[in-house]
C-alpha cells in the first residue's frame, strides 16, 4: 500500500507531517508513504529525525506550495507543481492509493475534483468525517464542500455516506438520518422534505429526521446535511469543546481544594479526554471522487495528522471509491 502526503500543507507543514508519517509507518508494516514537497526541506526533516534511509518513505519533489488563504481558482490555475497538486496526481496515475493533505480546503477540493473527476452519477463531492458520540460515532456529511445543495445532491450524500460506513466500519445496513430543525414530518424547508421522501423510498436504512443534539448521541451511523449547516455544526462543536475545557481548567485551578480535586479526578478526566479528543477523529473523506483524498484539519498536530493517514489507509484497504461506484446504480435509480 502506498499513500501520498502533501507534506507542505497545513499550518505547520513538515514539522508535523514528517513525524506523523514516521509514527504511522511504525504501526503499519505494509505501508509505504510518499512525501510530496520541496525536496531539500523534506530531506532535512528526515535527516533530523534520523530517517534519511527509510526504504518505506520516499520524497517526491514539488516546487510550489498552496497557501492556506490562497484562492482555490488561483491555486488550480497557477500552482500546477504544488505539493497538493502533485500528491493528487500520484493518485490519478496509480502511483498512490490515496492522498492526505492538511492544506487549503477549497483548493484541495477544486484540485481533487479537477484531477480525479467525479464518479458517474455524483454531482458534487462531499466532506465526510466521523464525530464522537455517547453510544459510538456518527459520520456526518457534508461538512463544508457545498454550501447550497439540492435534494438530489443530499440524496447522493446519503448514498455515499452509507456505503463508506458500511465498508469502513463493517456495518451491513447503516442507519441514515437527515438533519433538520425537528423530527416531525411537517418541519423543515421544501428541499429537506423532498430529500426525506426520496430517502424513505430508497433501499437505504433511513430512520427519518434527526436534530443537532442527535449528532453526539452516536445512535445514527450517517447524518446528512448541506455543507453550510454541517460546517456550522462542526465549528460550533469545536467551540463548545474548547469552552468546556477552558472552564474545567479554570475551576480546577481556582484554589488548593480544587487543585486537590483535580488530582483525584485526573484518571476520569484523562479517560473523558481520550474518548472525546478530536485528534482521534481527524481525517475527512472527500467522497464522490474517482480516487481517495483525505482532508486533515489545517492546525493538526502529529497525532491528529496521523489519524488522517490512518483514515486513508482504511479507505484504501476497503477500496471505497470502487465500492461507491459499484453500488450507485442500485441506489440512484430514485433520483
Amino acid at each position: 500500500m502506498k499513500v501520498s502526503i502533501d507534506a507542505m500543507g497545513g499550518d505547520f507543514g513538515p514539522s508535523v507531517t514528517v513525524p506523523a508519517c514516521l509514527h504511522v509507518l511504525k504501526n503499519n508494516p505494509e505501508l509505504n508513504l510518499v512525501l510530496v514537497g520541496k525536496e531539500d526541506v523534506l530531506q532535512d526533516a528526515l535527516k533530523t529525525a534520523g530517517e534519511s534511509n527509510n526504504a518505506r518513505l520516499s520524497v517526491h519533489h514539488a516546487s510550489e506550495i498552496v497557501a492556506m488563504d490562497e484562492s482555490p481558482s488561483q491555486a488550480l490555475k497557477k500552482k500546477k507543481d504544488s505539493s497538493m497538486r502533485v500528491a493528487i496526481n500520484l493518485v490519478k496515475e496509480g502511483e498512490a492509493g490515496a492522498c492526505v493533505s492538511a492544506g487549503n480546503t477549497g483548493a484541495l477540493m477544486a484540485t481533487a475534483r479537477f484531477v480525479l473527476r467525479m464518479l458517474p452519477g455524483i454531482d458534487r463531492p462531499a466532506i465526510c468525517s466521523g464525530m464522537p458520540g455517547i453510544n459510538g460515532s456518527s459520520h456526518v456529511l457534508d461538512l463544508g464542500a457545498n454550501v447550497d445543495s439540492s435534494a438530489d445532491q443530499l440524496y447522493q450524500f446519503a448514498v455515499m455516506g452509507s456505503i463508506l460506513v458500511s465498508a469502513v466500519q463493517n456495518i451491513e445496513s447503516p442507519t441514515v438520518g437527515l438533519l433538520n430543525v425537528g423530527e416531525e414530518e411537517m418541519k423543515g424547508n421544501d428541499r429537506v422534505k423532498l430529500t426525506s421522501k426520496m430517502l424513505a423510498e430508497s433501499q437505504l436504512n433511513y430512520v427519518g429526521f434527526v436534530e443537532g443534539n442527535d449528532i453526539y448521541k452516536g445512535e445514527i451511523d450517517v447524518i446528512v446535511c448541506d455543507g453550510f449547516i454541517g460546517n456550522v455544526a462542526l465549528k460550533a462543536s469545536e467551540g463548545v469543546a474548547h469552552m468546556l475545557t477552558s472552564f474545567a481548567r479554570e475551576e480546577y485551578s481556582r484554589n488548593i481544594f480544587t487543585k486537590i480535586a483535580a488530582l483525584v479526578s485526573k484518571p476520569v478526566l484523562s479517560a473523558i479526554k481520550k474518548r472525546t479528543d478530536p485528534r482521534n477523529y481527524n481525517g475527512a473523506s472527500l467522497l464522490g471522487l474517482t480516487g481517495i483524498v483525505v482532508k486533515s484539519h489545517g492546525g493538526a498536530d502529529i497525532l491528529s495528522f496521523a489519524s488522517a493517514i490512518e483514515e486513508a489507509i482504511k479507505e484504501v484497504e476497503k477500496n471505497v471509491p470502487d465500492q461507491i461506484r459499484n453500488q450507485l446504480e442500485n441506489y440512484l435509480v430514485k433520483t
